[in-house]
């Protein structure tokens, strides 16, 4: 009977915990993008949603945490970023860039503790950004600053008894600038070009936590889960599309690019393999998309015709991923396969068309179990498609203007295991 009851003391014994409670300092990558809409006060209902920019990005945190329960977490932090994300026009011998050189973020998150060593939270806060223009005609060239707020969410997850690793989506939005010509020194009044910019980021990082291993025991064990069976998933996400637009008789005129941003939910099915320390996996996902670029006509052409957009639809994966297991119940991992993509120019007739375009997608996540059954991630994608030549499309010489197409997406989502 003594045996038999230190055996159920030993079952009942809390799991080990982290303490996230703490200052800490952290480092990350990321990649993203922005798109720009343009629009003027002398040209009312006439605006385009976008200009876009791609590229990667360097930051640095430095935050504080406080546990308020068991579960729960409130923190703050500011972080400070520079970064190659740009937009480039190329013709003619000359070239221009839009570029987000350097900026900082203030904000607040709170999270939930999925298990003792993995964090889900939201984050909201102030942006500000600088912008540069580089051109090549005599050193002209100017910058600008723009503030705004940013929301975001991620997951967090201890990789040992001092650093964390995360995996983090920002939505940025900075205020209208209205006076981007005046500033250049043009002579034209505020309102003749108006400039409303926003950002989608995805961002891996490592922290280290100062008295991340002061944690006593936690109230709630991680949960027992092996990653071998099939699974279902869903999920809901966001991002920018930036498509590549060359006009080679135009003096070779290449602009990327073209931008369009939007929302999309997905669906899934697939396998893993649990080796130990590592998983590796295939799946099969679909998707309905609202990403799109947005040409605002505000009556220009008369006849009921308001807008011409470039949608981005549907479109499928087929994707394998290897990941590791970072601690009991998370896997970071990455991914990689074939992507096919159905996109549609919503215009008046004959501009009317649509094409499917097939391409590659790279990318990374954290998963995290919940129970046996379910887990919950965040996942970031960068997908490039195969150039369209708009000849195929409409009774124009071959090679006169094509497409080639870019997304960067992040999604969040949750899978039901099987087995």
């Amino acid at each position: 009977m003594s045996a038999a009851h230190a055996a159920d003391v030993v079952q009942e014994q809390a799991a080990p915990g982290f303490n996230w409670s703490g200052v800490y300092v952290g480092f990350g990558v990321g990649a993203g993008a922005n798109v720009h809409k343009l629009s003027s006060d002398f040209l009312p209902g006439l605006s385009l949603n976008g200009v876009g920019g791609e590229g990667v990005f360097g930051q640095a945190t430095v935050g504080y945490d406080y546990m308020v329960s068991q579960r729960f977490l409130l923190g703050g932090l500011i972080d400070a970023h520079v970064g190659t994300i740009k937009t480039s026009l190329d013709a003619a011998g000359f070239n221009a860039d839009i570029k987000e050189t350097y900026g900082f973020d203030v904000g607040v998150r709170a999270g939930y503790l999925l298990t003792p060593t993995t964090l889900g939270y939201v984050l909201g806060g102030y942006a500000w950004q600088k912008y540069k223009l580089d051109t090549n005609i005599g050193g002209f060239g100017f910058d600008w600053d723009q503030g705004g707020y940013f929301v975001g969410a991620g997951v967090e997850t201890a990789i040992n008894s001092n650093w964390t690793l995360k995996g983090e989506y920002r939505y940025t939005r900075f205020s209208t600038n209205d006076s981007l010509l005046s500033d250049a020194g043009l002579p034209v009044p505020d309102g003749a070009l108006n400039l409303d910019t926003s950002r989608h980021t995805f961002e891996v990082a490592a922290s280290y936590r100062f008295n991340a291993a002061d944690g006593g025991a936690a109230s709630f064990e991680t949960p027992s889960y092996n990653w071998t069976g099939f699974y279902v998933g869903g999920g809901l996400g966001a991002g920018a599309v930036v498509h590549q637009i060359e006009i080679p008789p135009l003096a070779g005129a290449k602009f990327n690019g073209l931008g369009g941003e939007g929302v999309f939910g997905e669906a899934s099915i697939g396998y893993d393999q649990d080796m130990g320390s590592w998983v590796v996996g295939g799946l099969v996902d679909a998707r309905l998309s609202g990403i799109k670029s947005k040409l605002d006509l505000g009556g220009l052409l008369g006849g009921g015709v308001d807008s011409i957009s470039l949608n981005t639809d549907y479109g499928f994966d087929v994707l394998g991923r290897i990941g590791m297991k970072v601690n009991e119940a998370t896997l970071a991992y990455a991914l990689a396969g074939y992507s096919w993509q159905h996109f549609k120019l919503d215009a008046p007739a004959p501009l009317d068309v649509d094409w499917g375009s097939s391409g590659f997608s790279v990318g990374a996540g954290l998963e995290t179990a919940l129970s046996d059954k379910m887990t919950v991630g965040i996942e970031y994608r960068y997908s490039q498609f195969a150039k369209e030549d708009f000849s195929d499309e409409f009774p124009i010489p071959s090679g006169l203007a094509t497409t080639t197409p870019s997304f960067h997406t992040v999604q969040i989502g949750a899978k039901y295991k099987f087995n």
